[in-house]
């Protein structure tokens, strides 16, 4: 009778094996092939594994990584966010604006946060509240949010002598390590707790994976996809403001093409675009093995043309990967 009940457990046990086996494969591959890049960079340009030239990498990163945490979010509602490249403009050129005209730095951040919050709740209500794509009304506030960053100061510049307190947030370092990258880390790891230990984020995840059921079991769909769309904004203008301090002057073309970058890494990362199923980690190692690509290619001298060819083959590769091992796990 042992030996029978052990048999009929077999195949159960095996099942359960093999389920585990998938998920650690699909959660953790990103992160073997960011570890095997590393390697290769290493080998081929000695220079990779300098801490100059690390320093650099995650201060290049850390702006998009920032954007693609809050892209995360929106992503994982079933929506998108297409105006966080003008948003983030906006912000650096208004917190330029502002200091220049006198207002503390302090007061100039927050104002400019407050700013992108604003932009994205107002997009995220049209799209909650009555309806419409959050396609259409992101690429509506694209077009808007990138003109009334022009209309700021007609287009040129601002900013250029602001303060050097301003200036680290961006641009500082604490000893090897730049500030900015230590911005995007925490970014990483508040969005990650909230998402797995708050009400909110098991709201987020219950929107995203069937948003008629959750209006149905009393959740509050059309607050939580405000929310998050002002999460989105917020990031996005404090990447604006980053990129102001350590340029220490606002720049109107900023971040032109910054959503398609922050949508790339949030779908490599292994986020579901329909919804319902994705992780902030995965974000994170995303936009730095990104950023390993490029910083690889600068290094070996490759043509930025072929640049563009071999980071969109690899790209495609990443997505197949994990849409089969997602196909496997389902069965």
């Amino acid at each position: 009778m042992t030996q029978t009940a052990s048999r009929t457990r077999l195949p159960g046990a095996g099942v359960l094996s093999r389920q585990r086996s998938l998920d650690l494969l699909r959660n953790g591959n990103l992160l073997v092939v960011f570890l095997l890049l590393c390697v290769v960079a290493a080998l081929l340009a000695p220079e990779f594994l300098t801490t100059r030239n690390i320093a650099n990498l995650l201060q290049q990163s850390s702006l998009t990584g920032i954007v693609a945490i809050g892209m995360t979010l929106v992503i994982l509602t079933a929506g998108i966010d297409l105006s966080v490249g003008s948003t983030a403009a906006f912000a650096g050129m208004l917190v330029a604006v502002l200091i220049s005209d006198g207002v503390h730095p302090i007061l100039a951040i927050v104002a400019s946060l407050a700013a992108g919050a604003a932009a994205g709740a107002v997009m995220g209500g049209l799209s909650a509240y009555l309806a419409l794509p959050a396609f259409m009304t992101t690429l509506a506030g694209l077009t808007s949010i990138r003109g009334l960053t022009y209309l700021l100061t007609d287009g040129t510049p601002a900013g250029g002598d602001l303060p050097e307190g301003f200036q680290l947030l961006g641009g500082g370092f604490i000893g090897h390590v730049p500030i900015v990258g230590l911005i995007f880390i925490g970014v990483t790891v508040i969005a990650a707790l909230v998402l797995r230990g708050t009400t909110f984020g098991e709201y987020v995840y219950a929107v995203g994976s069937n948003r008629e059921a959750a209006r149905l079991s009393g959740l509050p769909v059309r607050a939580v996809t405000t929310a998050v769309f002002a999460i989105s904004g917020l990031l996005a203008a404090l990447a604006g403001v980053l990129l102001t301090s350590r340029l220490t002057i606002g720049q109107p073309t900023a971040f032109s093409g910054l959503e398609l970058d922050a949508i790339a890494a949030v779908v490599l990362g292994g986020t579901n675009l329909f919804g319902g199923r994705g992780k902030v980690f995965g974000t994170f190692v995303a936009v730095l093995l990104l950023s390993v690509l490029k910083n690889l290619f600068n290094l070996v001298g490759l043509s930025s043309f072929f640049q563009m060819v071999v980071t969109g083959l690899i790209l495609v590769a990443a997505l197949i990967l994990n849409r089969v091992l997602e196909n496997r796990g389902d069965r």
